[in-house]
């Protein structure tokens, strides 16, 4: 990369918060610096790219075409320095902290229940935990590990498996009390609650259980099972969810598992981590402590 290409951080700081605030005015409180002197970095950038970012009408700055475009991108990299200098800082003291990447459902509950174990475990380590639904470079990203559903197959990383899925019918003691069901059979014509990662688990619930129905794929969709399972502990209708992550609420009477049919998906949860790094002694303890874990305590 050609260092001079590149224009001066403070003229694309000042870009940014002139945008962000449509005043020059306004930038210059937040960046306590004078009008004339955003105004003046606004010009400069101007000049370096060769066209105009702002049309000065009056009192007022609007974004040219060229402007919004390049503020998308101008954005997207300030807040990747932010990001980046914040996950610098959090080392600071501390060489124990561990980055992980983790799904929603599963960081909520099945892992943030039992991190309080491995903290006990290893009392000088720290958590920088993040939310990542798809695979990732972890070239590009400052992750240790990554938790991730699925084959396992992720370029560049290994992945070592931890447990599968038990997958139960359950649905609100209010939504029963208005669809009472006797057998699976009497799912089929009742609002039924879909994964949208897991388009296929309704038919294969239904062939597990020995009922055929043409009616396997219709329902909404959620692409989440936590909101998936809030929508059916509200009475929305039937959902198909892992175990692990309803204990609670099935405990708490909030939701019911129907019949006794559990459907095991061929797809499992796996630890992810780079094949060409070494792990960092916290993260490596992370994951022997995870697969011992998941070993105890799988579904």
């Amino acid at each position: 990369m050609k260092r001079g290409f590149v224009p001066h951080a403070d003229s694309l700081i000042a870009f940014e918060c002139a945008a962000r605030h449509g005043s020059f005015t306004r930038a210059a409180e937040e960046l306590h610096l004078t009008q004339g002197a955003v105004s003046k970095q606004v010009r400069h950038l101007e000049t370096r790219l060769g066209v105009e970012l702002f049309k000065r009408v009056r009192q007022r700055i609007v974004l040219t075409d060229a402007g919004r475009l390049y503020l998308q991108d101008v954005r997207g990299a300030i807040e990747h320095l932010v990001a980046a200098t914040r996950q610098v800082m959090s080392f600071a003291g501390n060489e124990d902290v561990l980055n992980l990447a983790t799904l929603p459902s599963f960081g909520t509950r099945w892992l943030a229940p039992r991190l309080a174990r491995f903290i006990e475990a290893v009392p000088t380590a720290s958590f920088n935990i993040a939310v990542r639904l798809r695979p990732f470079d972890f070239a590009k990203e400052p992750f240790d590990l990554a938790i991730h559903y699925g084959d396992p197959v992720w370029a560049g990383a290994v992945a070592e498996p931890l447990f599968r899925e038990d997958v139960i019918a359950v649905a609100s003691p209010g939504f029963l009390e208005r669809h009472p069901v006797a057998t699976p059979a009497d799912l089929a014509p009742v609002l039924r609650l879909h994964q949208s990662t897991r388009p296929l688990a309704w038919r294969q619930w239904f062939e597990c259980a020995g009922v055929e129905t043409d009616l396997a794929f219709q329902g909404p969709r959620f692409e989440q099972f936590v909101l998936m399972a809030e929508a059916s502990a509200n009475g929305l209708g039937v959902a198909l969810v892992p175990r692990f992550f309803v204990d609670r609420d099935l405990a708490e009477g909030r939701l019911v598992k129907l019949f006794e049919t559990e459907l095991r998906l061929p797809s499992a949860y796996h630890l992810v981590y780079p094949e060409n790094r070494t792990l960092r002694p916290v993260a490596a303890r992370f994951r022997d402590w995870l697969k011992g874990e998941a070993a105890a305590n799988a579904p």
